[in-house]
């Protein structure tokens, strides 16, 4: 027994910065940014916690399922960092939509929405729970440096959610890690602790773009083509992929390394940018809302991140 997704939802902060927005900011261009990430524009929080995103996201998701909190038995949000260490972003969503079962986190940055469908399918096959929500919620734009325009133009705001049932829907999942500080990091507070000796570096966003892209292009087309593999599958057996949303080049480099059509990709970095691990709920949210997945379509979703993780799976929709 594994698990079926049996609704979405999504949400994000009302302001939407262009390009340019940024441009009068920073030394930079509408031109400059789109034609190196294919980004247009982001979602930024102003006013907006990240709980209520959270929340939002997550009452959409039961809506669309049909269901309320209290036949909930787990909630896993994902996130870099909620309104607190403690509680857990998760704790304070389940308050909030009144729900009453189990809630934790989970950091894996931008591959963390996969990591936490493999995590709920071990409390499906052990038969611990009937129904989860899944809450992916980010607030990139408070940790990054907006005087560096290789960072700050890339990423975004906002929230993905999806409810599983039980259900066999779920054909594979892989998930990886391969450690390294180095790459992309954001260092944690530092604290005022008299006896601290260590000085602790601004928490904004540090990456090495080269480095990230190559490992993502790379990670990207492994992880999926052994997913697919996984499923007993065929590249061409896929109906749709939900790629992480991080840089169009990137998605474009891995799907000319791959057999799948182009026009088979669902993309909105353009309108998103990078939201970590909430750009492949959100883009599911997306996608269903349109009716664009048809009962026993297969979709395969695959992602990169900090640490740094990867991961992918095939699940057949409906």
């Amino acid at each position: 027994m594994s698990f079926k997704i049996i609704g979405t939802g999504s949400a994000h902060p009302v302001c939407s910065k262009t390009n340019g927005d940024l441009a009068k900011m920073m030394d930079t261009s509408d031109e400059w940014i789109y034609s190196r990430t294919g980004i247009k524009s982001r979602y930024v929080c102003t006013d907006e916690t990240i709980t209520d995103i959270a929340v939002e996201a997550a009452q959409s998701a039961l809506k669309n399922a049909g269901i309320e909190p209290s036949e909930l038995d787990g909630i896993i949000c994902t996130t870099i960092r909620g309104d607190y260490f403690t509680p857990s972003l998760s704790c304070c969503v389940q308050e909030r939509i009144g729900a009453s079962c189990p809630a934790f986190d989970m950091n894996a940055a931008c591959s963390g929405f996969l990591y936490a469908l493999d995590t709920a399918d071990g409390f499906f096959a052990r038969k611990r729970v009937k129904k989860m929500l899944i809450v992916s919620c980010e607030n990139m734009s408070k940790l990054l440096d907006w005087h560096d325009r290789t960072t700050c133009c890339v990423f975004g705001d906002g929230a993905g959610a999806a409810v599983l049932a039980e259900g066999d829907n779920l054909l594979s999942i892989r998930i990886a890690a391969h450690g390294d500080s180095k790459i992309m990091f954001i260092p944690n507070v530092s604290g005022n602790s008299p006896f601290n000796r260590t000085p602790c570096p601004p928490s904004v966003l540090t990456w090495n773009g080269h480095g990230v892209y190559r490992f993502a292009v790379e990670e990207m087309t492994k992880q999926l083509k052994a997913a697919i593999a996984d499923a007993g599958l065929e590249q061409q057996d896929i109906t749709w992929v939900l790629p992480h949303q991080a840089n169009q080049k990137i998605i474009n480099a891995v799907r000319k390394r791959l057999d799948i059509p182009e026009d088979h990709y669902c993309c909105n970095i353009k309108q998103y940018a990078n939201i970590s691990s909430a750009s492949i709920p959100i883009l599911m949210d997306e996608m269903n809302k349109k009716n664009t997945f048809k009962t026993g379509d297969l979709l395969a979703m695959v992602a990169f991140g900090g640490g740094l993780t990867s991961g992918a799976c095939v699940i057949r929709w409906g």
